[in-house]
């Protein structure tokens, strides 16, 4: 089966055209994935000047790049083929009925649909929440549009179910730059599931029982994690997107030899530096950071000279003091699971100290559980998650052509 799938939740224009196939004797969950195309446009620096994601602009960059990812993912996968196609007056009507809540995309929709033949898919696939819903809605109506004219079927694909499966996947084949030819598989997936999913709007723990069936165990009470990091790079003068920015501070840190006593001449003991671990000690498995993100506040507060030294070891504390929750309360929620597998998926799992504090945990304290985290390439947003979500959901027939975008959009 050919999905292609389209990703438009947030500050990211990706579509992705997967070959999909699994077998039945196997069970529903193990199957193998082609990326025969993938076409990905990052709005970072569109976004820098305010400090973070502008809906608005967004959503007009979506509408605006759309038809040129299609083109550039259907090209790399050798399903683009130039034939002039006869519009219908009738069908072009209920396509611009469609399109009509985004300037500028009937227009390039038009022209290039007809001059290319109906590729050759099986389905398609569609970010339906959460993120921004004028985001979510330029992907949902395209998508919309795209399986009307070319009569393929729709799926309507969950953001955060696609970051769980993007990180049960494991590589078959080397990574190259361009995705193209990689081969992905879904094998051997041991029950139960426990999901940390950890992004600039989430923190949760989900727990999969049952294939693609989900139970929240904890979730944040506050801030999520990806939107902390943020917040606390801009209380320290970082550059947006701020996760990057402090984990490359905080890595500094690490890198000295804090047995030589001397090594951190020049530093203002901000080593010293101390901050809560909000809720580490609560009997649930829920978070809480806005507490330390007020923490970090003080600090910069009562150090109105705040030196780049001073913001390293500041850094190097709110990075370890975040993981230092994360991993006791997953902990926490693998012994009251009983689960086997442990997948971390979402934007912040690509942080290298928080990768390598649940590599060391899960290895010497809970030998018994499988953790799996996607590559880095594979933690933002992209079309190759939607696309394997798209997959299961398209074999068990989930097809539906009336479904808004929905910017809170629950997975359990």
């Amino acid at each position: 089966m050919k999905i292609l799938a389209i990703e438009t939740s947030c500050d990211e224009t990706a579509i992705a055209i997967l070959e999909c196939s699994s077998d039945p004797s196997k069970g529903e969950q193990d199957a193998s994935f082609i990326v025969l195309g993938n076409a990905l446009l990052s709005q970072i620096e569109i976004h820098k000047k305010y400090g973070g994601v502008f809906p608005a602009l967004a959503k007009r960059e979506h509408a605006k790049n759309l038809v040129h990812i299609l083109e550039a993912a259907l090209e790399e996968a050798e399903l683009l083929h130039e034939d002039t196609q006869a519009i219908p007056e009738e069908m072009r009507a209920k396509i611009s009925e469609i399109l009509a809540r985004e300037p500028g995309l009937s227009e390039a929709f038009f022209a290039f649909v007809s001059e290319c033949e109906p590729p050759a898919i099986d389905a398609i696939a569609v970010t339906a929440g959460p993120g921004l819903e004028p985001a979510l809605w330029v992907g949902i109506n395209f998508a919309k549009a795209l399986a009307l004219i070319w009569n393929k079927p729709l799926v309507a694909v969950n953001h955060m179910e696609g970051h769980i499966l993007a990180a049960l996947a494991s590589e078959r084949s080397d990574i190259n730059i361009s995705f193209q030819g990689r081969t992905l598989e879904i094998q051997n997936v041991e029950m139960p599931v426990l999901a940390l999913l950890i992004s600039g709007g989430h923190t949760e723990l989900v727990v999969m029982k049952k294939w693609l069936e989900y139970e929240r165990i904890g979730q944040t009470r506050d801030d999520a994690v990806g939107e902390a990091f943020d917040k606390v790079a801009r209380m320290l003068a970082l550059p947006y997107p701020g996760g990057p920015e402090i984990s490359k501070l905080a890595e500094s840190v690490r890198s000295l030899d804090f047995r030589n006593p001397t090594s951190d001449v020049g530093f203002r003991k901000s080593h010293t530096f101390k901050l809560p671990r909000p809720m580490i000690n609560d009997a649930t498995c829920d978070f809480s950071f806005a507490g330390l993100k007020t923490a970090v506040l003080y600090l910069v507060r009562d150090l109105p000279d705040i030196s780049e030294n001073d913001k390293k070891h500041m850094a190097h504390e709110f990075e370890n003091a975040v993981a230092d929750v994360l991993w006791e309360k997953t902990s926490r929620a693998l012994e009251k699971t009983g689960a086997r597998t442990l997948v971390i998926g979402g934007g912040v799992s690509a942080n290298t100290h928080i990768r390598r504090v649940f590599m060391h945990f899960v290895d010497t304290k809970c030998p018994q559980v499988e953790l799996r985290i996607p590559t880095a390439a594979l933690t933002t947003d992209n079309a190759i998650m939607i696309a394997l979500a798209g997959y299961y959901r398209a074999l068990r027939r989930e097809f539906k052509t009336d479904f808004s975008a929905n910017g809170n959009l629950p997975l359990a």
